[in-house]
């Protein structure tokens, strides 16, 4: 679909744009280690003992997993929590503070979808924005029950009902480990909803990390030549986030993301080549950050087997 996309746009512009934007690429990508580094700031205020400096890599070693591999968008999740406690933080903090870091990653992530369709109604009352912004409203009005439904399920023992449901589904030598630690989840969720103004700034600090997402978007359009004012770029990063939370289960979003900047792009009069070279920046950046990011998750999961290994042969 994106490599269809690019062609129907057309190839040839599409590249020129990409050509146009040439070093900024560098500025771009690097820039995105400021969501990145809100985003690390908010999971430190459910999880005690590591440092910033340590979510903020283990934040970069997640994205890059999500991004970069077929993992529905919780696989980098479940890999932080294993890094966590290699860093010493005992696992069941390490997975309750994930559980709620994630909840309020989607919930803030909806209301800043919300708050971009608010800004394009306030923009346009054409029909087909009208139209996009049901759409889209609908969708998160399904989310947000979704979400509701989920930390319900988080206050009423949701992973020993998680072991037990496993129980009749796999043999039960596989799952004493989780089972005995299951309880102590549940708890240290609890726990942590318990935390008060600690939950409050950790929300904060994640809507802070969306909204300064919005600057990625308009370094791109300074970079065509066609500066893009901050709400606008705010607008079209915001729908475009609502899309990857839709398709979590697409690999990246691939063409998912591309066909909504075609989409979003439009309604602020962008062509299709632009709108396009945006989302190929978001990709390079990916691709950029997150490669690295897969090599040092190998080279440490790697290097803890080999001292297990050699721990064990001793």
């Amino acid at each position: 679909m994106a490599v269809y996309l690019v062609i129907e746009s057309g190839a040839a512009q599409v590249a020129h744009a990409m050509g146009v934007i040439g070093w900024w690429l560098l500025p771009i990508t690097l820039f995105h280690l400021v969501p990145l580094s809100f985003s690390a700031l908010s999971w430190r205020q459910l999880i005690s003992g590591p440092s910033a400096i340590t979510l903020i890599w283990i934040r970069w070693i997640r994205d890059s997993i999500n991004s970069l591999l077929p993992v529905a968008g919780i696989g980098g999740d479940i890999a932080s929590v294993r890094l966590a406690h290699l860093q010493g933080v005992p696992g069941a903090q390490a997975a309750a503070s994930m559980v709620v870091d994630t909840t309020i990653g989607v919930a803030t992530q909806l209301i800043f979808v919300i708050s971009g369709v608010g800004l394009l109604l306030m923009r346009s009352t054409e029909r087909s924005a009208l139209v996009l912004a049901w759409v889209v409203l609908i969708g998160t009005g399904v989310f947000i029950v979704l979400i509701a439904a989920f930390v319900l399920f988080q206050h009423r023992g949701l992973f020993v009902g998680f072991a037990n449901l496993a129980r009749r589904l796999v043999a039960e030598k596989w799952l004493s480990t989780f089972a005995a630690s299951a309880s102590a989840i549940d708890d240290a969720v609890a726990a942590v909803y318990r935390s008060g103004w600690s939950i409050l700034r950790a929300i904060i600090l994640r809507l802070i990390a969306w909204a300064a997402g919005v600057g990625e978007i308009w370094l791109v359009m300074q970079s065509l030549g066609h500066p893009l004012g901050m709400l606008d770029a705010f607008t079209l990063e915001s729908l475009s986030s609502g899309v990857r939370v839709a398709t979590f289960m697409v690999p990246g979003a691939l063409g998912a993301l591309e066909g909504s900047f075609i989409l979003f792009g439009a309604l602020f009069g962008l062509p299709a080549q632009t709108a396009l070279a945006i989302s190929l920046s978001k990709r390079v950046r990916e691709l950029a950050l997150g490669l690295p990011g897969l090599f040092v998750w190998h080279w440490i999961e790697g290097h803890y087997l080999l001292r297990r290994s050699e721990s064990k042969a001793r």
